[in-house]
């Protein structure tokens, strides 16, 4: 189950959705682009502080895209960031941190704005 919080207007063509469980592991997803194409960021909001990596995967419509990636830890977060790349409009993208059973999931819409990342 994901809270997906307001998405800003076609000009920033950014979105962001989090796992909605008050308790253990809150995991993230960023989308930032416009139509099709979009940089996709993954974010463990709550790692234990032991965490320095952890393994994340990337899938578009429940099929994984490559292998895994690397997320580092960034302040008080683990996150990775995919460069920007056709993830197509009205696709489920996810994004799952190895041994952690949540997954955060944004859709991805079409602007109707011209542009790119």
């Amino acid at each position: 189950m994901t809270c997906v919080l307001p998405a800003a207007g076609p000009a920033a063509a950014s979105t962001s959705a989090c796992t909605h469980h008050w308790s253990g592991p809150q995991v993230c997803i960023r989308l930032d682009g416009r139509n099709e194409w979009n940089r996709v960021t993954a974010i463990w909001a709550n790692p234990p502080g032991s965490a320095k990596t952890r393994n994340v995967w990337l899938t578009l419509d429940g099929k994984r895209l490559g292998r895994a990636e690397t997320a580092r830890r960034v302040g008080k977060t683990l996150s990775y960031t995919w460069s920007a790349f056709d993830t197509g409009t009205d696709t489920k993208v996810c994004v799952q941190f190895a041994k952690i059973n949540r997954v955060a999931c944004d859709t991805t819409k079409y602007s109707g704005v011209p542009g790119s990342v």
